[in-house]
């Protein structure tokens, strides 16, 4: 399952080669595959490559949010060409109970673009996970760009209105039997269990 990022967050047409996510499944878990234009812009975050980083959104990101629509539970991935990564858990809009969760991640940066492969254990998943969104972010200052697979409508932004990937609503459908097979249930997860104790 493939999805291309050709949007910015309200609806326009993105100005270079979109950004692509990934699905497949893995070894106990969802395996998500980025191909994206390396813009290093703005540059690397201070933080171990290959470890969470608290803020990645400030640079450049390829991020990717699986929703349980009827809970409001989610799980957001932020991905880094430079090879830092957050994991959050979230349960209702912004309310995030969980973070910097580790994560088998992989980057091969060449030049003009970047690849990464990340290894999201279905434990992270919430309950009933339907609905997804993903979202890419690079520039600085003005040039800042943010881009979304589902954007908000162009007739619903407001004036004034700034980017906000935690616009639920527009999430769309995903089906991940159609990724494992229809046998296939999401299993339990303790993580998210603990949260209900």
């Amino acid at each position: 399952m493939e999805f291309l990022i050709e949007h910015t967050w309200d609806g326009l047409p993105v100005s270079h080669e979109p950004v692509s996510v990934g699905l497949r499944p893995g070894a106990a878990g969802l395996l998500m595959e980025v191909r994206a234009p390396f813009f290093n812009d703005p540059p690397a975050p201070p933080g171990e490559p290959g470890k969470p980083f608290g803020g990645l959104w400030d640079y450049e990101v390829v991020e990717a949010f699986f929703l349980s629509d009827r809970s409001e539970q989610y799980l957001e991935i932020e991905l880094c060409p430079h090879g830092q990564y957050l994991l959050l858990l979230l349960s209702g809009r912004r309310k995030a109970w969980k973070e910097e969760l580790p994560l088998e991640f992989e980057v091969t940066r060449m030049k003009t673009k970047w690849e990464g492969k990340a290894l999201l254990p279905w434990s992270y998943f919430p309950p009933c996970t339907d609905k997804f969104n993903a979202f890419a972010i690079h520039g600085s200052g003005e040039e800042r760009k943010y881009e979304a697979l589902y954007p908000v409508p162009p007739h619903q932004v407001q004036e004034g209105q700034e980017p906000d990937f935690h616009c639920l609503e527009f999430f769309k459908d995903l089906n991940l039997k159609e990724l494992t097979g229809e046998d296939w249930k999401q299993p339990e997860s303790e993580i998210w269990k603990s949260l209900t104790k």
